[in-house]
């Protein structure tokens, strides 16, 4: 008779906490159910490592082969970017569904001649078979003059003319008189654009497509 005045007792102790448990009448039962909470909160860690393990790898596949934030370091294609600007770039769609056109500004490794470590960000001025050439402050492409309303002031020196070889572009920053690009290092080859800038998403007053 104790021993079922016990179990009743553990039985409404139980209910009245709401324990999602099968209550079996024995003292081995109660701490069996014990352990089978121990193994449920174990189970729950192990499923939250997960979670995070498969976001970070994503996250990792995204930043690398498909679109990643930048940070802008420095002043040459003001006024378009300002300084510590933060931009989208895609790294993917551009090669796989698009493709190059003057007036893009791509992210890319410099060329060896750049003497930089650092990626650099400019915009696409002439493309494969482009004649370029500066000269009386105005850019001229094909012998046109080209359209540039997003520079920050027109190019003190004169430039070129130059044709820009087979897979390669001629690029340079809007801040013309203060950018290190292709005037100075000569062609990009297009093999080492890691990507296209897409939008600014900060500063927030700021967000939007960047002027071409």
């Amino acid at each position: 008779m104790a021993a079922r005045t016990l179990s009743l007792s553990i039985d409404l102790d139980i209910w009245n906490f709401d324990h999602p448990v099968i209550l079996l009448n024995t003292e081995k039962g109660w701490i069996m159910e014990e352990l089978e909470s121990k193994k449920s909160t174990t189970r729950f860690f192990v499923e939250l490592l997960e979670i995070v393990l498969i976001a970070f790898a994503l996250s990792w596949v995204l930043r690398t082969y498909v679109v990643e934030a930048r940070k802008i370091p420095t002043g040459s294609m003001l006024p378009t970017i300002q300084l510590q600007d933060r931009v989208i770039v895609d790294k993917f769609f551009f090669k796989e569904f698009g493709h190059l056109t003057r007036g893009d500004i791509v992210v890319f490794k410099p060329p060896a001649s750049a003497h930089a470590t650092e990626d650099f960000i400019k915009r696409i001025i002439g493309l494969p078979g482009d004649k370029i050439e500066i000269r009386n402050h105005t850019t001229y492409v094909n012998d046109k003059p080209l359209y540039e309303p997003y520079i920050l002031e027109k190019s003190k020196n004169d430039f070129g003319p130059v044709v820009v070889p087979k897979d390669s572009v001629f690029v340079m920053g809007d801040n013309r008189n203060n950018s290190d690009d292709s005037r100075v290092w000569g062609f990009l080859p297009i093999k080492n654009i890691t990507g296209r800038t897409l939008f600014r998403y900060w500063p927030l007053d700021h967000f939007g497509a960047l002027a071409r």
